[in-house]
């Protein structure tokens, strides 16, 4: 009479199976939830510079020759409120002068997300 060895996988076998299963997917999860961090904040840096581009221009719409000083406001854009400050500063060159965007939260104006630096001047037009 022939014995037959029983074939399976014994209970702690399927324990370790599972548990490294558990670990797997909490690695997975933890990465799913930091891109999805990283990606607000990318999102969030975009429309910051997307402002500053659109402010730096209104600057030199507004005046080919800004005067040198400084000016903030708030604007709504892309569904939140966003604070932007300008600087106007004279250069080296008498002709032109250098404007420089800063863009924040409007909850958090310390926290610069986007800076943008242009120039305007009489040389510089067309």
């Amino acid at each position: 009479m022939a014995v037959h060895a029983e074939r399976g996988f014994t209970l702690l076998e399927v324990l370790i199976g599972v548990l490294v299963l558990a670990l797997a997917l909490l690695a997975l999860t933890r990465t799913a939830a930091l891109q999805v961090s990283q990606f607000t904040a990318l999102r969030e840096r975009t429309l910051a510079a997307w402002l500053a581009e659109d402010v730096l221009v209104e600057t030199r719409l507004g005046s080919p020759f800004p005067a040198a000083g400084s000016s903030s406001g708030t604007r709504r854009f892309g569904a939140r409120d966003w604070r932007w400050d300008v600087r106007v500063q004279a250069t080296d060159v008498a002709t032109i002068r250098r404007i420089e965007v800063r863009v924040s939260a409007a909850t958090d104006p310390d926290a610069v997300l986007a800076q943008l630096t242009g120039f305007a001047g009489e040389d510089l037009q067309q």
